[in-house]
């Protein structure tokens, strides 16, 4: 399609919507800054086939840009949620990351590339991200995150998606988010199986700690497990979609049902999760 043709498909997008569905771009202060200013014709034509969905349109694109977002983990599933969230338009997006790029990862972690092995996840990230969408701020950790560093950063984010490969890690995002009531996008993925589900940070649970118990879970990587590189970019982009839905408002996301792929057999089946009256993080509340 034609650029002018794009143009002209937004212009009438536009003019389809009444008086009051963008009466609140006038009310902004010229003051503001870009992601809490109203969208000019660059972010109209980059984003217009997202504010063409009825469901979504401007207001829902406007979220988003003023939205922010955690990353754990710039891997397998970090890498897709963090592109697509990027090339959606989010405001915000922190990337925490404390490992460097090896030949080994490119086989799934396709935010990497060849000629960046040996930096930083979190810089290798940047450029790549940058490349694609230099809008977003990009905020960037580059250490593992721990007790009030990690604390710090899920306070600042509207919504954390663990993409980490850890237990450890994975217990103590849920403790916090749940503790400061943010939604947890969770996914996982080894071998051919993948797995993903949301946490709401809603005072009834339930929780990660109601799905797995902490003493009783086999540690499993990629490492010594191996995975299929597809697999992680489907459940890669499935949580950067939860995450936009949870930021713009917009849908029914999956808070108390865990969606499992056996992708062998490409077949999903979906589990419902209720809160654990036991469970030490949100049980008893």
């Amino acid at each position: 399609m034609a650029v002018r043709t794009i143009g002209q498909s937004i212009g009438d997008v536009i003019s389809r919507r009444s008086r009051q569905d963008l009466a609140w771009k006038s009310h902004r202060p010229a003051t503001q800054n870009y992601f809490t200013s109203p969208m000019d014709d660059d972010d109209l034509l980059r984003y217009s086939r997202q504010i063409m969905l009825p469901a979504l349109g401007i207001e829902g694109q406007q979220r988003l840009r003023e939205g922010s977002a955690l990353i754990v983990g710039l891997g397998g599933l970090g890498s897709p949620a963090a592109m697509y969230l990027t090339a959606a338009g989010i405001g915000t997006l922190a990337l925490a990351d404390d490992d460097r790029v090896d030949l080994s990862n490119l086989q799934r972690q396709v935010l990497h590339t060849t000629q960046r092995i040996g930096l930083a996840k979190t810089v290798s990230a940047e450029q790549g991200l940058r490349a694609l969408n230099p809008a977003p701020r990009l905020v960037l950790h580059d250490t593992r995150l721990r007790d009030a560093a990690l604390q710090a950063a899920v306070a600042d984010a509207d919504v954390v998606l663990d993409c980490s490969d850890n237990f450890a890690t994975r217990f103590a995002l849920n403790r916090l988010c749940y503790a400061l009531h943010k939604p947890l996008v969770s996914g996982a993925a080894i071998r051919w199986d993948g797995q993903i589900t949301v946490f709401d940070g809603g005072p009834t649970g339930p929780c990660y700690r109601c799905l797995y118990d902490e003493d009783g879970e086999e540690e499993l990587s990629c490492s010594e497990n191996g995975v299929i590189a597809p697999l992680v970019g489907i459940i890669g982009s499935m949580q950067a979609l939860e995450a936009i839905k949870l930021l713009c408002g917009v849908g029914e996301d999956l808070s108390g049902r865990v969606l499992i792929l056996d992708a062998l057999r490409m077949q999903w089946r979906e589990l419902r999760l209720r809160p654990d009256p036991s469970c030490p993080v949100c049980g008893g509340r």
